[in-house]
């Protein structure tokens, strides 16, 4: 597999690939295309995938039943609880069942076939344009014109039959402009210590909303039969989970905003358990969450960050 590709893989996953935008974008590659396509999993050519496997699979009875798996039926559950089979992929000739072992296999053996294009066609020399991909997200980061290597993909997606999400799919201009991938927002940020502008991530607010939504849906007045230490072992994973993977750049102010949200989630829940009202901080202090019950304190987490040098 290409160096451009980090899922699924081993020694790579989604850090790698935040990380290697990260250096592209320090050392020079500051015209960006930030892609997305439309459905990759459910349009994945059937045709066109089996040649990508057949090159490299010899064995006919493998093949067959690579081909057999495509276009097996799909027992679905509606909303009444009713279930049904469905023939789409095998009636289209497109798509993989998501969920499956080999899925990811085959959708970054596809992908390749884009990546191998660009660079044998010329393209990464001509627009000094390199690909980053994490399964169907990927972004091409430019020192040349990246409105022409945007023009380009749309081509090269188009003879793949594969569909650009236009909506999603733009151009930007770092440092003055950001864009957002795989959970991280690449652009200008600033040193806490000396407030030196540089190129740097820091976790995107659509995922710190993401979380506090989450945070919000565990602690409802529906949850209040659960013991408190069992309630706050709850909010530990998703929070131990959540920093494991934002730990890169300058993460202290969405640490800070996230433990705000989750201290005043878990009073008003621990409130309305025992019933008491207007329960707070004198009610429950932040000894006693975090000493007593052993709630998370998610900026005492904060990792250093190497890319904001003093």
């Amino acid at each position: 597999m290409p160096a451009e590709q980090h899922a699924y893989r081993p020694e790579r996953n989604a850090l790698t690939a935040v990380r290697e935008v990260h250096s592209l974008l320090n050392t020079g590659h500051t015209r960006v295309v930030e892609a997305d396509l439309s459905g990759y999993f459910d349009s994945l050519p059937h045709a066109e995938l089996m040649t990508s496997v057949a090159r490299r699979v010899v064995d006919r009875q493998m093949l067959h039943l690579i081909k057999m798996w495509l276009e097996a039926p799909v027992e679905e559950t509606d909303a009444r609880g009713r279930k049904r089979r469905t023939t789409q992929n095998r009636d289209s000739q497109r798509g993989v069942p998501q969920g499956s072992p080999i899925s990811p296999l085959l959708a970054n053996l596809y992908m390749r076939r884009f990546i191998l294009g660009w660079k044998r066609l010329g393209f990464e020399v001509r627009y000094q344009a390199r690909i980053v991909s994490y399964a169907d997200d990927f972004v091409i980061c430019c020192k040349g014109s990246a409105e022409a290597a945007m023009a380009v993909m749309r081509r090269m997606m188009e003879r793949l039959k594969l569909t650009v999400n236009e909506e999603k799919t733009r151009t930007c201009g770092i440092p003055q402009e950001h864009f957002d991938f795989l959970g991280y927002t690449f652009g200008r940020c600033y040193s806490t210590k000396t407030g030196r502008a540089y190129i740097g991530t820091r976790p995107s607010k659509k995922r710190v909303q993401r979380l506090t939504v989450a945070i919000s849906a565990a602690s409802t007045r529906r949850t209040t039969w659960i013991e408190a230490e069992a309630m706050v072992e709850q909010l530990n994973r998703m929070l131990r989970g959540w920093a494991q993977y934002f730990c890169l750049g300058p993460v202290d102010k969405a640490y800070r905003a996230v433990h705000t949200h989750t201290t005043q989630r878990l009073r008003r829940w621990l409130g309305i358990k025992h019933k008491v009202r207007r329960a707070g901080f004198k009610r429950y202090p932040a000894a006693y969450l975090h000493q007593t019950l052993g709630l998370v304190e998610l900026p005492k987490l904060t990792p250093s960050f190497p890319w904001a040098k003093a």
